[in-house]
């Protein structure tokens, strides 16, 4: 038995969710991680109900989180960025050149980011999860991205599955 998969029917839909702008953002934010050997996943939902906007598992098993802010009215109109830490080993902000950065918080990572690539201005602070957290979020990454490989190429046989 021969199975065909069309390169066209592995494009990744879109959810809708974000702008163009912030799109850009975070395929820069991607590439930049992928460059130092994490993989990522975007839009997971964490055991919190929160979402990350970019989580990358790096190659020694660090968890990085990165909320991308696409405007300062962006920024501003989210409080719930603190809620993200506790399921991270480093979090940061990924924005465009043309953010005003001082306003963010300097105790997070900074990455200035377009749809190319991307770099990270500031390191973030290290703060290690617990074990039975690591495995729990690591989980959770795992059958998110197993689960979106498998609707990338049987879209029928993954209907239904949740992230």
């Amino acid at each position: 038995m021969t199975i065909s998969v069309r390169p066209e029917s592995l494009r990744v839909p879109v959810d809708g969710r974000q702008s163009a702008r912030a799109l850009l953002i975070c395929t820069g934010t991607r590439r930049l991680l992928a460059g130092h050997g994490f993989a990522t996943v975007t839009e997971l939902t964490l055991a919190s109900g929160r979402r990350a906007d970019v989580i990358g598992l790096g190659p020694d098993g660090c968890l990085w989180i990165v909320e991308v802010k696409s405007s300062l009215a962006d920024y501003r109109a989210d409080g719930k960025w603190p809620d993200y830490r506790d399921f991270c080993d480093r979090f940061f902000f990924a924005v465009s050149n043309d953010f005003p950065s001082h306003v963010l918080p300097p105790e997070v990572g900074l990455i200035v980011a377009d749809g190319f690539g991307a770099a990270i201005v500031r390191d973030a602070p290290e703060h290690k999860l617990a074990g039975a957290r690591r495995k729990a979020v690591m989980l959770r990454f795992a059958h998110a991205a197993a689960n979106r490989h498998h609707a990338l190429v049987d879209p029928a046989g993954a209907a239904g599955w949740m992230d």
